[in-house]
């Protein structure tokens, strides 16, 4: 697992999407919480979290994966992704 400065991850907001995401990448899985921590990567390691190899064009394969699922609600699942990713981020600044 992921080495961080951060006792819970889960116990910020989105941190369970950023765990999965982060135990993903490290078994080479593309998921959606992969994808949606390869966008974070350069603001999660500044940080302080040990982000493996981020998948590459992350926005456009995570857009197209939601799209496969359900075409209807990509666009507003993409974004609530983005959202609560950002929540993550933000909760980061405020923890250390």
């Amino acid at each position: 697992m992921a080495k961080t400065l951060f006792q819970n991850i889960e116990a910020l907001p989105g941190g369970e999407l950023v765990r999965a995401g982060i135990d993903d990448l490290e078994r080479g899985a593309e998921s959606i919480e992969a994808l949606l921590v390869s966008i974070g990567a350069p603001r999660l390691r500044l940080a302080g979290l040990e982000i493996p190899s981020p998948l590459p064009s992350p926005e456009l394969r995570l857009y197209e994966r939601l799209r496969q699922e359900d075409a209807n609600a990509a666009h507003s699942r993409y974004n609530a992704l983005v959202r609560r990713l950002v929540s993550f981020e933000r909760a980061t600044g405020c923890a250390s």
